[in-house]
């Protein structure tokens, strides 16, 4: 790319300098905040990335478990116990609520599992299998509550991760764009500058010459004026007294007779 191509059109003046130093200052001063909130959020995306594993591998031990607990249910109250269970639930009682938690000016998406109002099937499998019925929905509670965290996970991972990226260009495109174009313009405002320094300063000079020149001229010319003018006197005073010297020789007095 061409020089021209690698700093901004701009008008090489004083002010214009001024206006492109403090750019300049204001783009690292972003670049370094763009950069510390970059190592923040991959900080907490590493973290968010462990707890995904590990809540992925627990997940699979209590799906396994509640499985198990719904097969022992199905063993011991029978096959129609899913439908007494479904006739004694109106509402209901586990709900999952969100908010927003703010890392690094990034807003996380977090839900949280709550219980509300009370549980209907207490007298489920009364006759046989309550125990079993009870274990089985303790044990899909706790499934519940891990798919919930783990859908937080999941879903800050990804706003994590688009925004560690765009953030990442943003670094990376005053880094390598912006701050450097900038540095150019301002290197060529400053040669501009400088050259027009010294086009003032070979300027000076030669009027400062031309000056000294017709001073000089001048001095002689009014040297040479008054040369001209101190002969041309001395001239005129030789002639008159040349002048006056035959005059006093071809006077001649009358005789005097006594």
């Amino acid at each position: 790319m061409s020089g021209q191509g690698q700093r901004l059109n701009v008008v090489p003046t004083v002010t214009m300098l001024g206006v492109m130093k403090a750019r300049l200052v204001g783009a690292t001063r972003g670049h370094a905040l763009l950069k510390k909130k970059s190592d923040a959020l991959t900080v907490q995306f590493r973290a968010i990335l462990k707890k995904i594993v590990s809540t992925k591998e627990s997940m699979g031990d209590v799906m396994k478990a509640s499985s198990f607990a719904l097969t022992e249910a199905k063993y011991v109250a029978g096959e129609n116990i899913k439908h007494v269970v479904r006739e004694n639930v109106q509402t209901a009682t586990l709900k999952v609520r969100s908010r927003q938690e703010n890392v690094a000016g990034v807003k996380l998406p977090k839900f949280e599992s709550f219980s509300e109002g009370e549980t209907k099937n207490d007298l489920t499998g009364l006759a046989r299998g309550g125990q079993q019925v009870q274990s089985c929905r303790s044990a899909y509670l706790k499934s519940i509550e891990l798919l919930v965290e783990l859908a937080t996970l999941q879903t800050s991972f990804l706003t994590l991760d688009e925004a560690i990226k765009t953030t990442n260009r943003r670094v990376n495109a005053l880094e390598n764009v912006v701050k450097p174009r900038i540095e150019n313009t301002i290197t060529y405002i400053k040669g501009e500058l400088d050259e027009l320094e010294r086009e003032d300063f070979f300027r000076l000079k030669k009027i400062q010459g031309y000056k000294r020149r017709e001073v000089e001229r001048q001095r002689e010319a009014a040297k040479a004026y008054a040369d001209e003018k101190f002969a041309e006197e001395i001239s005129l005073k030789r002639g008159v007294s040349i002048g006056a010297a035959h005059d006093m020789l071809s006077h001649r007095d009358e005789d005097i007779i006594f």
